[in-house]
């Protein structure tokens, strides 16, 4: 199993409780990875949301590719699996950009190709959002761009959203940056399966990881594509006890009024085809993080890890709080003897 972790872009992952004490600040962000770096943590995925969808939409948000470009010079081993929205970056000259981050990292830059949903951020910016289905048409001209740039001397393409006109990239990546992308639909499935490397969930019981990751190494095989890897994000709490695992569960997920934030999960379920139905509770951590169940002792951690890696999972995408004490807690009482690749 690796382990990776999501970068606290906004200042915490918990949207019931106001101050977690990680501030949305790169001082914060560096000393975390690269401590996480030292801890034996694989990769981190930098969200890339202008607004913060966690505390509300008027508390700081770090911007994720210049986070990343500043992490890549003080960092020399992890992963940095950086997510971009293609309404947000024009493909030709993202391809540059990004290539030039992959040069400064020694070639540790990976994408987390993100079909957006939030539509009143697009407008506040200016920008295009196109209904779900053109949302997954759009990413996958905008893939075929970039992977362009990234591979050919000179690239031309012309698309419903894109065009280029004998474009070059140089220098080119180090090499070229795993693309990880996740959803739902059959739309973005087919996508996923047909140009990413790597497909990531959302959190679920590993009864119902077991099956999706059966249907996509299908669509890969049907594709003839190199086997996928697959990743899940999980909110972890690791106690010396069941008991107080429990009571650190029962405070993140008391809900007494509905959190600043509220009404962009709403819209965030209204813009999605999710496959199961989300429940209020869940909303106090982001991206079905609780339904892994990654929550007890050291040994229960370990149990749950194991099952899901023997049914195909690769890659964990943990959320903890507070992050810095708790991912070194985790590192050290779960990573050391769980992990095996």
């Amino acid at each position: 199993m690796r382990y990776g972790y999501w970068t606290p872009v906004f200042g915490g992952w918990l949207r019931n409780v106001p101050d977690e004490g990680m501030e949305a600040t790169w001082d914060y962000t560096k000393k975390l990875t690269q401590d996480a770096e030292r801890w034996g943590y694989d990769l981190t995925l930098i969200a890339e949301l202008n607004l913060n969808d966690i505390k509300g939409i008027t508390e700081p948000a770090l911007d994720a590719w210049s986070t990343a470009a500043a992490l890549a010079a003080v960092t020399d081993s992890i992963e940095l699996m950086v997510a971009v929205r293609p309404n947000f970056h024009q493909p030709a000259l993202f391809a540059k950009a990004a290539a030039n981050i992959d040069r400064i990292s020694g070639g540790r830059l990976a994408l987390n190709v993100v079909s957006s949903w939030w539509a009143d951020e697009a407008k506040q910016y200016g920008l295009q959002f196109d209904q779900h289905d053109d949302r997954y048409a759009r990413t996958s001209e905008w893939l075929d761009v970039v992977d362009g740039l990234w591979t050919q001397e000179r690239f031309s393409f012309t698309g419903q959203f894109y065009r280029t006109e004998d474009a070059i990239c140089s220098p080119k990546p180090a090499k070229r940056p795993t693309v990880y992308a996740g959803g739902e639909s059959e739309k973005a499935k087919a996508m996923i399966a047909a140009q990413c490397d790597a497909y990531v969930m959302h959190g679920d019981p590993v009864d119902a990881i077991i099956p999706k990751i059966a249907d996509m190494a299908a669509r890969r095989e049907a594709a003839s594509g190199a086997p996928m890897q697959y990743g899940m994000a999980a909110y972890a709490i690791v106690r010396d006890s069941e008991a107080e695992a429990q009571r650190e569960l029962e405070r993140i997920t008391n809900v007494s009024d509905l959190p600043a934030g509220y009404a962009n999960f709403d819209q965030w379920l209204s813009g999605t085809q999710l496959e199961r139905e989300l429940k209020i509770q869940e909303y106090s951590v982001s991206n079905r993080g609780l339904r892994p169940n990654l929550v007890g002792t050291p040994e229960q951690l370990k149990e749950r890890i194991e099952e899901y890696e023997a049914a195909g999972l690769d890659l964990l995408l943990l959320q903890m709080s507070p992050q810095h004490e708790e991912m070194e807690r985790f590192a050290s009482q779960v990573m050391g003897v769980a992990a095996t690749g």
